[in-house]
């Protein structure tokens, strides 16, 4: 029988079992170490108001608090959600990130 991918589909070399998590978008159960994880940093208060909020501010150069959150998702709701794609079986075999926009590569910009 042939293997899709040399992982399994999972993180989980040496351990015989592993907690659950929730899927985000479908509460699927979905194994923690085959999730596909994301950390979200989004500021607390949405950007139409951030202005009139530093403007009341009693308190000079007060930095917003922002949100942390650590979101799990299942491989058929991230493909679905396009956080992840369906790629080509030579390049599965890629495991560097994809480049993202405005991050590091000032040099080609004009």
């Amino acid at each position: 029988m042939t293997k899709k991918r040399r992982n399994g589909g999972r993180n989980k070399h040496g351990r015989g079992h592993v907690k659950r998590v929730r899927c985000e978008s479908s509460a699927a159960m979905v194994p923690k170490d085959k999730a596909i994880k994301r950390f979200i940093v989004r500021n607390m208060v949405d950007a139409s108001a951030i202005r009139d909020l530093q403007d009341a501010c009693a308190i000079d150069g007060y930095a917003l608090p922002k949100i942390y959150r650590k979101v799990y998702y299942c491989v058929s709701a991230a493909i679905h959600s396009k956080i992840v794609r369906v790629r080509s079986v030579k390049d599965r075999r890629n495991r560097e990130p994809p480049k993202r926009p405005g991050f590091g590569n000032r040099g080609d910009r004009k």
